[in-house]
Parts: structure tokens; C-alpha cells; sequence
């Protein structure tokens, strides 16, 4: 008899090891499938976690809004709302503490600061950080430091389904060739 509860449990647990990892793969496929994409300009620097592995860190042009409501707190919830300018580009059109019923994509970021002099909010991004294979990563850096050198303007930008406030970064882009390829292109 303990055998078989056992046995059932052991069953159960490994049902549920391959059902959450699952359903995360699908959530982002969604997103990617039936979300709108954004195009965020960045600025990418190469940290490593011993944990995650290496990973290019992404800092966007995108990452403030000038508000006179100055209740914000660190690390609050903030939804921001986006519009695409003439380049397309991801913008800012809007920010709020809670859920507007506008017809806009949103993202729900986190306030790093409130910078009462200039009026302006600031927050990160919940897609900050592109993981890469790690022999690339470092070339992938580089490239794109040497890209944002050069002068063709937004050469250098990050391609992110958004939808029902949740993102996925999908790849980043320089010179209009996925990091990827453009990696292998220049070894």
C-alpha cells in the first residue's frame, strides 16, 4: 500500500515538473503570437551571472516620463502605456499607478525614482536582460558598443511583443540583422 502512494506521488510531481515549464513556454508563445510588437532603442552593456548565465544587459532610451504627480515609491508598480513615433519606435504615451481602460498596450514596470526637479518618473523595464549562448554573448556586446559608435541613427534596437501588459523579448537588432546573425556575420 505505501508503495503505490508512493508511486502516485512520484507521478504527480513529475506531471507537475513538466506542466509549469510547459504552460510558461505557451504563455510566451502567446504573447509572441497574438501580442503587437514594440521597437525599443537600446543601449546594451555584457554582465554575467554565474547563476543565469551570460546575457546582454539592455538599457532603453524609453525608461521615463515627465509627470507633476509626485507620489511615487521605489520599486512601485507603474503601467505604462506605449505608442510608436514616426520612426517606429517605442514611446510613452501615458503612465498610471493602476489599470486605465485605454485601448494601448501597456507594460507594467517597476519606479526606480521620482526626480522632483525635472518632474520626471523613471522605471526599469521588466525585459532588461537578452540571454545569449554563452561563447557569443561577449561578441554580441561588442558588435552592438560598435554599432551605437557608428552613424546610422537607431541602428540598435530591441524587438518586444507586448500584450495584455505581460512582454516577451523576442531578439535585438543591429543594422537590421538579428544579434544572432550578425554575430556570426562578423567572426
Amino acid at each position: 500500500m505505501k508503495t503505490i502512494h508512493i508511486l502516485i506521488l512520484f507521478i504527480v510531481v513529475a506531471i507537475a515538473q513538466l506542466f509549469i515549464p510547459a504552460q510558461m513556454i505557451f504563455n510566451r508563445e502567446a504573447i509572441i503570437e497574438k501580442g503587437t510588437v514594440y521597437k525599443f532603442k537600446t543601449q546594451p552593456v555584457d554582465p554575467n551571472d554565474p547563476f543565469r548565465g551570460k546575457y546582454i544587459n539592455l538599457n532603453y532610451d524609453v525608461r521615463s516620463f515627465a509627470t507633476s504627480d509626485t507620489l511615487w515609491e521605489r520599486q512601485d508598480e507603474v503601467y505604462v502605456y506605449l505608442d510608436t513615433d514616426s520612426l517606429g519606435f517605442a514611446k510613452v504615451n501615458k503612465v498610471s499607478k493602476l489599470p486605465l481602460n485605454l485601448e494601448k498596450d501597456f507594460i507594467v514596470a517597476e519606479v526606480s525614482w521620482y526626480n522632483k526637479r525635472e518632474h520626471t518618473l523613471n522605471f526599469n523595464l521588466p525585459f532588461n536582460r537578452y540571454y545569449m549562448e554563452e561563447t557569443k554573448a561577449y561578441d554580441a556586446e561588442v558588435a552592438v558598443r560598435n554599432s551605437q559608435r557608428d552613424t546610422i541613427p537607431n541602428n540598435t534596437y530591441a524587438l518586444v511583443y507586448i500584450k495584455d501588459g505581460k512582454a516577451v523579448l523576442n531578439d535585438v537588432i543591429i543594422n537590421e540583422i538579428s544579434i544572432k546573425d550578425y554575430v556570426e556575420k562578423e567572426n
